[in-house]
């Protein structure tokens, strides 16, 4: 049984190097990761709704980091868009259902409204984002930062206001997708796996899209700005427009996600505005690594299943934020470049004791690996200490 056991292991090992070395190329891994994707919708209820929920927030972060890792403007505001994108799918919902009803017959009237609201929705948010990037890009750095943080509490301060009866004050309002009737199928269009799969569609292309744009004549555009913004504009670069396109740009994709948490959550809340919500895109950018494209994607991945490991121990609950703080610490100290420039690291150091395993022998990658952990740990000790003589 054990050498069964070994020479399957064995087997599988051979096959995992075969595969990498003779041909696994990224679109192959890509394949098999939308297979993954497609598969987590089939597991249960609860890991699908919160996986759905991972994606919206990875989206989020994606969004953000838009305007803060490739343009250099760290926003504490983009809780307003989020915002934005729901209460514009709740209120077409709530209000103009009955119509579109009319209109185009009670089988599919769920699924247009749904679509009508989410067009609504993010065209509200981009209006919004028009005068609001048009006025806090002429700041930057922590002005910037604070002038998106007051739009976005003017944002959370009027919807509890209630204007004109439109978002219901705290109660928020409520989002209620229902049955569709579509070529002789019904389905429930907030079915967690009907809902997985939608989310699953909408994410993967505007995650894309986000992908196009970064690595696009614009993105390089704007990652000189976050370089350089005073060399940029020596080039002939419009700094302030083109930061006002990429926070518009940015706007646009955190209302889509917006759009996506109404319908998860069957509600559009005030909670959705409020500054502690765009602390949720930023903790997962720097958790994830805001330098790299996946960075806010992993980051979403740590924050969320971390968060809900934390919430199975009633004990620790109440403590989540001390262990939220503690791995902002960590990270930052230890993990500039994030928890994907960490995993970037880790693999390249693990090629060189492969290659000095392969060359001179186990004993010498056994000195290596010694030597090059002392080296870290010391170079980390002199730099905290020149961070420490610098203070004083």
């Amino acid at each position: 049984m054990s050498t069964q056991d070994n020479d399957l292991g064995t087997r599988i090992g051979t096959f995992g190097r075969e595969a990498v070395q003779n041909g696994w190329t990224r679109e192959r891994f890509t394949l098999l990761g939308l297979v993954g994707l497609v598969l987590i919708g089939l597991g249960p209820t609860f890991q699908v709704y919160l996986f759905t929920e991972f994606m919206i927030i990875a989206l989020f972060a994606l969004a953000f980091n838009l305007l803060y890792g490739y343009t250099g403007l760290l926003s504490f505001g983009h809780a307003l868009f989020f915002a934005g994108g729901s209460y514009g799918l709740a209120i077409v919902m709530r209000d103009l259902q009955p119509t579109i009803a009319d209109a185009v017959g009670s089988g599919i009237a769920p699924l247009v409204t749904f679509a009508v609201g989410s067009f609504v929705g993010v065209l509200l948010v981009v209006l919004i984002a028009i005068p609001v990037g048009w006025l806090s890009v002429r700041l930057e750095e922590i002005y910037f930062a604070l002038i998106t943080l007051a739009f976005g509490m003017l944002g959370y301060s009027l919807i509890l206001q209630n204007p004109a009866g439109l978002t219901n004050g705290t109660d928020g309002v409520l989002v209620l997708l229902g049955f569709v009737e579509l070529g002789g199928m019904e389905f429930r269009l907030g079915d967690r796996r009907v809902y997985y799969y939608l989310t699953l569609t909408i994410v993967l292309a505007s995650t894309y899209a986000i992908w196009r744009i970064v690595n696009s004549p614009f993105g390089t555009i704007c990652k000189s700005i976050r370089e350089s913004p005073d060399r940029a504009a020596a080039l002939g670069v419009n700094v302030r427009h083109h930061r006002w396109m990429t926070f518009i740009l940015s706007a646009f994709f955190v209302g889509v996600a917006g759009v996506l948490i109404a319908g998860l959550a069957s509600v559009a809340s005030p909670y959705h505005s409020h500054w502690s919500q765009s602390a949720t895109a930023v903790v997962a950018t720097v958790i994830g690594g805001a330098t790299f494209f996946g960075g806010p994607i992993i980051g979403a991945l740590i924050y969320l299943y971390v968060r809900w490991g934390i919430s199975r121990f009633p004990a620790l609950e109440a403590y989540w934020e001390f262990f939220f703080g503690v791995m902002l610490i960590v990270t930052v100290l230890y993990f500039k470049q994030g928890a994907v420039g960490g995993l970037v690291m880790l693999h390249a150091w693990l090629l060189e004791v492969q290659t000095v395993y392969e060359r001179d022998g186990a004993g010498a990658a056994a000195s290596f690996v010694s030597e090059s952990v002392g080296d870290r740990l010391t170079s980390i000790g002199r730099s905290d200490a020149a961070d420490g003589g610098n203070d004083q």
